[in-house]
C-alpha cells in the first residue's frame, strides 16, 4: 500500500527533484541499516531525554576537564567537542589505534551521544559492538556509563576516530 503511494508521489515530481529523493531515501536506508546492525548484535536501545543535559555535563566533566574556557574557545570546542583531540589538547588514540582500542575495551552498557543532538542513548547489552559499527555515523561520542574512557568517530575523513581512557 505505502509502496504504491510513494510511487505515484515519484510520478508526479519532475526528474530534477528525483536527485533530492535518492539522497533522502538512501539517508533513511544507512539509519535503517545501522540501527539493525546494533540490533542484530543484541544491543538494546534506549533514548534519555530526562538526563541528556546532565550527561553531557558529565562528558565534559570526564573528559574536558584539563581544557579551560579560553582553550575551549580557541579551538571551537563549542563547534566540536572532538577538538580536544584533534588541536591535540588531549592525549589520545587516533585512527587505526583508537578503532584497536574500541573494539578491546569492556562496553556492556555504553551511552552514546550526537554533536547536536538534545538527547543521549543508551546501549545496553552492547558487548559485541566494534569500531566498524559506527563508520557510517558522524560526530558520535560513545562512552561507558562510568566515564573513564570515550570513542569518538568525526565526520571528518582526516580527523580521528579518536580512543580516550582515564586510565
Amino acid at each position: 500500500m505505502i509502496r504504491a503511494q510513494i510511487d505515484e508521489i515519484l510520478d508526479g515530481l519532475p526528474e530534477e527533484e528525483l536527485e533530492n529523493v535518492y539522497w533522502s531515501i538512501k539517508f533513511i536506508q544507512e539509519n535503517y541499516l545501522f540501527k539493525k546492525n546494533l540490533l542484530d548484535k543484541g544491543v538494546m536501545i534506549e533514548d534519555l531525554f530526562e538526563e541528556a543535559e546532565e550527561i553531557k555535563d558529565l562528558w565534559d566533566s570526564a573528559f574536558a576537564k584539563n581544557v579551560n574556557e579560553e582553550m575551549r574557545e580557541s579551538i571551537h570546542y563549542d563547534q566540536f567537542k572532538w577538538h580536544i583531540f584533534s588541536y591535540e589538547k588531549q592525549d589520545c588514540f587516533k585512527g587505526s589505534a583508537a578503532r584497536k582500542a574500541f573494539d578491546a575495551v569492556f562496553k556492556d552498557e555504553l551511552y552514546v551521544m550526537y554533536q547536536n543532538s538534545p538527547y543521549i542513548m543508551q546501549y545496553s547489552k552492547a558487548d559485541k559492538v566494534i569500531a566498524a559499527d559506527f563508520d557510517s555515523q558522524q560526530d558520535i561520542y560513545i562512552f561507558d556509563k562510568h566515564f573513564t574512557w570515550t570513542y569518538v568517530h568525526t565526520h571528518e575523513e582526516t580527523c580521528g576516530p579518536y580512543f580516550y581512557s582515564l586510565n
